[in-house]
C-alpha cells in the first residue's frame, strides 16, 4: 500500500489546478477602454425599461452587461448592484417585504440569504434541505408557512436548480413572493429555463469565487417591469427616470456598480457557456468515479436539471466506510494528496451562528417585538427541525470548488484516486 502523503508519502496529484479567475486580453482591453474614457461610473439612470426593449447599445458597459446577462437568463430586465448580498436585500424591498414579515430560507447556505430579510426588518425562518441535493426541501417550506409568511428564498445551492415547479405552486397557493438566490447558478437551467427567471426576482453574485466574477458585484433580474423600475430606483438612491437629479422618491442608498466591473463582466459572460459545458462534463465523470467508492455519494443530479452550474462539486462522506475517520481528518488527508482546495463546507447551519444564537442583528430596522409570536424565540430550537443540515455540517458534506471542474479529465481520475488512497490508509491516521 502506498504511504499516505499526510504521513510523508508521495501525493497522488502534483499538477496545478486551473487558476481562477480566468482572464485574458478581453478583460484587459475592456478595463483600459473604461480607464481611458474617463467615464468610470454610469452617468444616467432610469433607462432600464427602454434598454430592455431596444437593441441599441449604450456606451455604458454596466448598461450593456445588465441587458445581456438578463437576456441570457431569460429575463427582460437586469439591474446591477455592488454585490450579491445587497441585490438580495433590494429584491426583498422591491417585492414589498416589510418589518415583521417572515421570510423562509434554507438552513444550509451562505449567511447573506438570511441577513437580507433582517436588513429589511423581516424575520428569517429556517427550513431543512433535501438530503439528496442539499437544496431547500419544499415539504419543509410548506410546514413553515404561517399568516406572517411573505416570501421564500430558494437557493440553487452549488449550482443545481431547486424543485421550482413544486415551490412555485406552493407560493402561488399562499400568495408568496419567490426571490431566487442564484449566487451559485450562473447559466444553470431548470427544465430548459434559466435560473433567476423562474420566480419573481433573481439575484446573482459576481464575488471573486463565483463562476463569473469582477471581484465583487451583483445583479437582480426580472420579467416584471414594476419590480425592475423599483429595483433601479433603489440602486440609484431613490431617483426616478425623468425627474430632477436631486429629487428622491424612496429612501434608498447608492448601490451602483462601477463601469470597470461592467466591462470585466461583459468579457466574462462570453466564456460562461464554454465553462459550463466543461464543468458539466467533468461533474458527470466525477459522479461516476466517486459513485463506485463505498462511503462516497455524490449529490443527486435531478432529471429536471438541464444545466448544473457546478459552482461547487459536492459529495456526501460516510466515516463508517473510512474506519471512522472524521470528515475533517479526511479532508486534511485529501489536501495532502494534492486535492488542495477540498473543503468541509459550513461548520454549522446558519441558525447556529453566534449572530443568530445571540440575536446580534445590529439594529437593521428589526422590530423589537419580532419574537413575541414565539415562532423563532430561540434559534437553537431549529436543531431539531433541520437534521439534514446538521448532518451535512457535522459529518457528511465535502466541497470541491468550481475551478477544479475546469481541469482535464485526468484531474477527475486524480480526485477519485486520492479518495481511494485515503480510504485504504484511513486506520493509520485515526
Amino acid at each position: 500500500m502506498e504511504e499516505l502523503a499526510i504521513l510523508g508519502g508521495a501525493p497522488v496529484r502534483t499538477a496545478a489546478w486551473p487558476r481562477w479567475p480566468v482572464h485574458d486580453e478581453k478583460e484587459e482591453q475592456a478595463v483600459l477602454e473604461v480607464l481611458r474614457s474617463g467615464d468610470w461610473w454610469r452617468q444616467s439612470h432610469g433607462q432600464i425599461l427602454d434598454a430592455a426593449e431596444s437593441d441599441a447599445e449604450p456606451y455604458s458597459p454596466v448598461a450593456r452587461f445588465q441587458k445581456a446577462f438578463a437576456r441570457y437568463h431569460d429575463c427582460k430586465y437586469g439591474i446591477c448592484t455592488v454585490n450579491g448580498t445587497v441585490s438580495l436585500e433590494l429584491a426583498l424591498r422591491a417585492a414589498g417585504v416589510r418589518p415583521g414579515d417572515e421570510v423562509i430560507v434554507p438552513a444550509y447556505t451562505f449567511i447573506a440569504t438570511a441577513t437580507a430579510p433582517l436588513a429589511v426588518g423581516a424575520i428569517p425562518i429556517f427550513v431543512d434541505i433535501d438530503p439528496d441535493t442539499y437544496n431547500i426541501d419544499v415539504r419543509r417550506v410548506a410546514e413553515a408557512i404561517t399568516g406572517r409568511t411573505r416570501a421564500v428564498i430558494p437557493v440553487h445551492f452549488g449550482g443545481q436548480p431547486c424543485a421550482m415547479d413544486e415551490l412555485l405552486a406552493l407560493a402561488r397557493q399562499h400568495h408568496l413572493i419567490v426571490i431566487e438566490d442564484a449566487a451559485h447558478a450562473h447559466g444553470a437551467s431548470y427544465r430548459g429555463r434559466k435560473c433567476g427567471s423562474l420566480g419573481d426576482i433573481g439575484s446573482f453574485s459576481f464575488q471573486a469565487s463565483k463562476n463569473m466574477t469582477a471581484g465583487e458585484g451583483g445583479i437582480m433580474i426580472t420579467n416584471d417591469p414594476a419590480y425592475a423600475e423599483l429595483c433601479e430606483s433603489l440602486v440609484w438612491v431613490g431617483r426616478r427616470k425623468g425627474e430632477p437629479w436631486y429629487k428622491h422618491f424612496v429612501a434608498a442608498s447608492n448601490a451602483r456598480m462601477t463601469e470597470f466591473q461592467g466591462a470585466i463582466l461583459l468579457a466574462q459572460l462570453t466564456r460562461l457557456e464554454q465553462h459550463a459545458a466543461r464543468r458539466s462534463a467533468n461533474g458527470r465523470l466525477l459522479d461516476s468515479l466517486l459513485g463506485e467508492i463505498e462511503g462516497i455519494r455524490p449529490t443527486a443530479l435531478l432529471d429536471s436539471t438541464t444545466c448544473h452550474a457546478y459552482h461547487l462539486y459536492m459529495f456526501r462522506y460516510d466515516p463508517r466506510a473510512f474506519a471512522g475517520l472524521s470528515k475533517q481528518k479526511f479532508v486534511q488527508a485529501l489536501k495532502a494528496e494534492g486535492i488542495t482546495e477540498a473543503s468541509t463546507g459550513y461548520a454549522t447551519p446558519l441558525y447556529a451562528n453566534p449572530a443568530f444564537v445571540e440575536k446580534n442583528f445590529m439594529g437593521g430596522g428589526w422590530p423589537v417585538d419580532a419574537f413575541e409570536h414565539g415562532r423563532c424565540l430561540n434559534y437553537a430550537d431549529f436543531i431539531e427541525r433541520c437534521p439534514v443540515s446538521e448532518r451535512a455540517c457535522a459529518a457528511e458534506a465535502i466541497w470541491l470548488p468550481q475551478n477544479y471542474l475546469l481541469a482535464d479529465e485526468q484531474a477527475m481520475y486524480d480526485i477519485a484516486a486520492a479518495v481511494r488512497k485515503v480510504q485504504a490508509g484511513a486506520r493509520r491516521i485515526l
